[in-house]
């Protein structure tokens, strides 16, 4: 199929992990130094954040691409629903089962297919709280042990659930600045 890749290449469009020690040169977030906790308070603040991002932002603004290539603040606001839901099941796999396989979230494929940019604020909103409330619930299960159980994506991309905590507090972290940038009308 010319669609897969060899074996041990990367499928085409995903791109690598950050490493356990990444630290984001563009919103400035550092692994090394996010505690758990922190992170897990960057993602309980996201309804809270996500209102005062978003103001009284007009439909048309929410659907607004800054560029054909970026998404819309409202695909960003799926994008970061779907980030709750992938990464809860993503550490509850890590604490349950030994070394699970993770698949790739595809996030340019499920803003296409599940027409991000057609959702409903309010509907989005609702379960972007849900989701990270639930999120949270997860990381609370973990205990200093299951911090340190792994996970792999693709070959050679093992990371500990500690990483995929604060993976997900990045995500939430920086896509919270590219709506912002999305609604002033900037770029990043």
């Amino acid at each position: 199929m010319p669609d897969e890749p060899a074996p041990g290449r990367r499928p085409s469009g995903i791109p690598p992990l950050a490493a356990e020690d990444h630290t984001c040169a563009e919103c400035g977030l550092s692994y090394p130094t996010l505690t758990i906790e922190a992170a897990r308070a960057i993602i309980g603040s996201l309804p809270h954040a996500v209102a005062a991002a978003v103001g009284q932002a007009a439909t048309r603004d929410l659907r607004r691409r800054p560029a054909p290539d970026r998404w819309s603040a409202l695909e960003y606001l799926c994008h970061l629903r779907d980030v709750c839901v992938t990464y809860t099941i993503r550490l509850h796999r890590a604490r349950t089962e030994d070394r699970p396989v993770l698949e790739p979230m595809l996030n340019d494929l499920r803003a296409r297919r599940f027409r991000y940019n057609e959702r409903s604020f309010d509907g989005v909103r609702d379960e972007l709280a849900a989701c990270a409330a639930g999120l949270g619930e997860e990381i609370e299960r973990l205990t200093p042990p299951d911090r340190e159980r792994t996970v792999t994506r693709l070959a050679g991309e093992h990371r500990t659930a500690r990483w995929l905590v604060r993976q997900a507090a990045h995500e939430v972290a920086h896509h919270l600045e590219d709506i912002r940038h999305c609604l002033s009308g900037s770029t990043p």
